[in-house]
């Protein structure tokens, strides 16, 4: 294990830090993997892993017809679309709940968007944990449906994600469940910079010129920084990729803070977006974004719905990748920042796509959907008994 050797608290997101060196990062091994082949950078203490679903160890495709398209020689594609639940969100359900496992504890939450709550709602049940998800009353019933087949309790809250967040935060320091919130848990975050290490190994341990992600709260991106970051530190590599985060034109906060402008009304509405993965108004960890992405000298943009769906079309006609908008949201991007130059077509680029459209077979189950908006309404529904 590498011996974590403090956290320390910048843009508002708090940080692991390691006692760095080559000795953490794992010899060239096999083509195939998971996410603990990096365990000696994750806070993990010795003794077998007790998560029990595959996670991590996504491929990165060489991609030559999408490469014509784009007229981008070197560039590649990591499909986080195979894992158990389609989406980057298993890594970081994976490595709060086995932490949750190792501490005793029952019942897990979080609220989301929508692939973040089904990722918990899986793996808790995988794991023989209770799921408790807090969702906005808009959430998609095709993701309803998923969480309660697994046997999770939803929540919707009428006042949206942010007050959903803000509830499922009060439930852990209420009930001492497990935090998956994501940027709330530092663990949301060290187990996503696994991409990171991942797609440098994959590369025959060379750094990408540029990464592409998706971005709504903005762990995913702080966390590719974090882990090439890390590599950097552990003195493997000697430079950072530049990092481009992309959001839906309709919901583009960060975008707006990166350019240093005012969004218009147009440009704040989550609902009007079909990205709604990345249709965060408010940002849990924006400003660690913004950080990462000056770090290396990256940039920020925004696309339109029609981008994102020529996205999805563009990398299932010549990738093969079947992607959600939200997933497909820095293919989007990459087009944008070649149009504007933040990239040139030569460099070694990589897109991540996060996730994909998973259907479920059936309606929501019966009984375990509720509107809450303060803690005793998950008592009640619950049947807790009220200290």
């Amino acid at each position: 294990m590498g011996r974590v050797t403090g956290s320390v608290r910048t843009a508002g997101c708090e940080w692991l830090e390691y006692d760095y060196g080559p000795g953490l990062v794992p010899e060239e091994g096999p083509g195939t993997f998971t996410m603990w082949r990096y365990r000696s950078l994750l806070p993990l203490s010795e003794g077998p892993v007790r998560y029990p679903l595959p996670i991590g160890g996504t491929p990165l495709l060489s991609v030559p017809a999408l490469r014509g398209a784009l007229g981008t020689p070197s560039l590649w594609v990591k499909d986080e679309t195979r894992g158990p639940t389609a989406s980057n969100k298993d890594r970081a359900t994976a490595l709060v709940i086995e932490d949750g496992l190792r501490r005793g504890l029952d019942t897990i939450t979080t609220a989301s968007t929508g692939n973040a709550a089904v990722a918990t709602a899986f793996g808790a049940a995988a794991a023989g944990m209770r799921a408790v998800i807090f969702v906005s009353v808009d959430c998609q019933e095709d993701k309803l449906a998923l969480m309660t087949q697994a046997g999770a309790w939803v929540f919707q809250v009428p006042d949206g994600y942010a007050a959903a967040v803000d509830l499922s935060r009060a439930a852990v320091e209420e009930f001492g469940w497990v935090d998956r919130n994501t940027g709330v848990n530092p663990l949301t975050t060290e187990a996503k910079k696994t991409v990171a290490l991942e797609v440098w190994e994959q590369l025959g341990r060379r750094m990408p010129d540029v990464m592409v992600a998706p971005v709504g709260d903005g762990p995913t991106l702080v966390a590719l920084e974090k882990g090439f970051a890390e590599l950097v530190a552990c003195g493997v590599a000697d430079r950072k990729p530049r990092l481009v985060g992309v959001q839906a034109q309709a919901c583009q906060p960060l975008v707006h803070a990166w350019l240093g402008t005012t969004p218009g009304p147009d440009e704040l509405d989550a609902a009007s977006t079909v990205a709604d993965g990345i249709a965060v108004l408010r940002p849990a960890i924006g400003d660690a974004v913004l950080q990462a992405v000056r770090s290396g000298d990256g940039a920020m943009v925004a696309v339109s719905d029609t981008e994102l769906m020529e996205a999805v079309g563009l990398l299932a006609s010549t990738a093969g990748v079947g992607a959600e908008p939200a997933g497909a949201a820095s293919v989007a991007g990459l087009r944008s920042a070649l149009r504007q130059g933040l990239v040139d077509p030569e460099e070694t680029t990589v897109v991540l796509v996060t996730g994909r459209e998973i259907k479920a077979a059936g309606s929501p189950t019966l009984g375990r959907v509720s509107v809450a908006d303060r803690l005793d309404d998950v008592r009640q529904a619950l049947g807790m008994v009220h200290p």
